[in-house]
């Protein structure tokens, strides 16, 4: 069953965030991750409003979990580290 990150992010240094966005792709790659949405124009109808939001499947809840502990990631997040702020929440898909 696939699984997703839903994840709500506020870049607070572009250029830093850049870094970030230079490396992530390599471990989204290595996880056969697909990006379902992602971009900036959303309503927050409740809790807080970000400004970007994703939205990343993967084949199943053990990968999208093994992507976000892996090397490669954990590499580009230190980059998003004080950057940004974001909320990544992985969650089961529907069968």
């Amino acid at each position: 069953m696939p699984a997703y990150w839903i994840a709500h992010v506020t870049v607070k240094d572009p250029q830093r965030y850049q870094h970030y966005m230079h490396l992530a792709p390599q471990a989204f790659q290595q996880y056969n991750a697909r990006f379902l949405a992602r971009g900036e124009q959303a309503t927050s109808l409740e809790g807080p409003a970000y400004v970007k939001h994703v939205v990343i499947e993967f084949d199943d809840y053990a990968t999208a979990l093994a992507c976000y502990h892996s090397d490669a990631y954990q590499r580009a997040k230190q980059q998003r580290d004080g950057v940004a702020e974001a909320m990544i929440t992985i969650v089961d898909g529907v069968a």
